[in-house]
């Protein structure tokens, strides 16, 4: 019995030994490689895209209720943001207005998070992330309401044609249904907090923001719970490998990918940063291809519906561009 543990355990230190000596070699590769700064700063957005993208599909794997993976990925990001204040040692003066503004917001972002991860259950990624990238189209009918500007024409002829999509995908995807309006209420939702978000930043810093907001949301969801009689530690605390799983949802995909996403922001442009977002849902679909396959796959007028969504997305980044020219 004892040689074979020690058969195992040399065993195991002999493939740790490998992987350290790739790693190193990886490492020491990477750093020879002369990158110019921006070049850097490309790769950076591109992780952080990536692992945005990450998001649905740790949704999936994970085996707890949307509300307990909502209130558990917040409240992770809330103590993981906290924790880079204090190491930053950062004392930022926020007016009370905008406390209890953005922790409202907060509440808005769990109901976005809630919806988002309800319906990948319900449905699966490529449905719910596709759906998803309409957020844009709300955006543009709410702005104006917010921010007192105009609904430009361009924006309505766009917003026609993500109808035009949602419509095929609904045609031709109906066992999804319940899905797609989840889908499409949050993206509702994400629209609401993107454009109060655009207001706070004038006044305050992305990090202060985000700290609020996944306070709000910790809160919102908590009282949620307890309203709806499903509050209690064995649903809301993690066993097994939902372990990893919300770490990784809460730390990377959540504090770090926010980091990440305002870092790169010193050398790349709003409109690159934005377009390069815009490819989230076709990382994340490919992922979900490659991970989950088969359940992953759709008929041909998803992915039409799909290609005239993102196409959208594009061309709106575009136009916004060129008016600010």
């Amino acid at each position: 019995m004892a040689s074979i543990f020690l058969k195992k355990l040399l065993t195991y230190k002999y493939c740790l030994n490998i992987y350290l000596q790739k790693f190193r070699i990886a490492t020491e590769l990477f750093y020879t490689m002369k990158l110019s700064t921006k070049t850097y700063y490309y790769l950076i957005l591109h992780l952080t895209v990536i692992i945005w993208g990450f998001t649905g599909i740790l949704g999936k794997l994970i085996n707890m209720s949307s509300s307990s993976i909502v209130l558990d990925r917040m409240l992770i990001a809330f103590v993981t943001l906290a924790i880079v204040m204090v190491i930053k040692k950062r004392k930022e003066h926020v007016l009370w207005h905008y406390k209890w503004q953005m922790l409202l917001v907060g509440f808005i972002t769990a109901a976005h998070w809630a919806t988002f991860f309800e319906a990948i259950k319900v449905s699966n990624i490529s449905v719910t992330l596709c759906c998803l990238a309409s957020c844009s189209f709300f955006i543009a009918l709410i702005q104006p309401l917010f921010l007192k500007t105009r609904l430009k024409f361009y924006e309505l002829i766009l917003g026609m044609f993500v109808v035009l999509a949602i419509y095929i995908i609904f045609s031709f995807e109906n066992k999804y249904s319940l899905g797609i309006i989840l889908s499409l209420t949050s993206a509702f939702f994400a629209a609401i907090f993107s454009v109060w978000n655009a207001i706070f930043i004038k006044n305050n810093s992305s990090l202060v923001i985000t700290l609020y907001e996944m306070l709000g949301g910790t809160i919102a969801m908590f009282l949620y719970l307890i309203i709806v009689g499903e509050f209690n530690l064995l649903s809301i605390i993690p066993t097994g490998n939902d372990w990893f799983y919300i770490l990784v949802l809460g730390v990377i995909c959540t504090a770090l990918a926010f980091l990440l996403g305002t870092e790169v922001l010193k050398e790349l442009s709003p409109f690159t940063v934005s377009i390069s977002i815009n490819l989230e849902p076709i990382y994340a679909i490919l992922l979900a291809l490659w991970i989950f396959g088969e359940s992953e796959i759709m008929s041909i007028e998803f992915y039409i519906g799909a290609a005239i969504i993102l196409t959208t997305i594009i061309l709106n980044a575009f136009f916004k561009a060129k008016e600010s020219k």
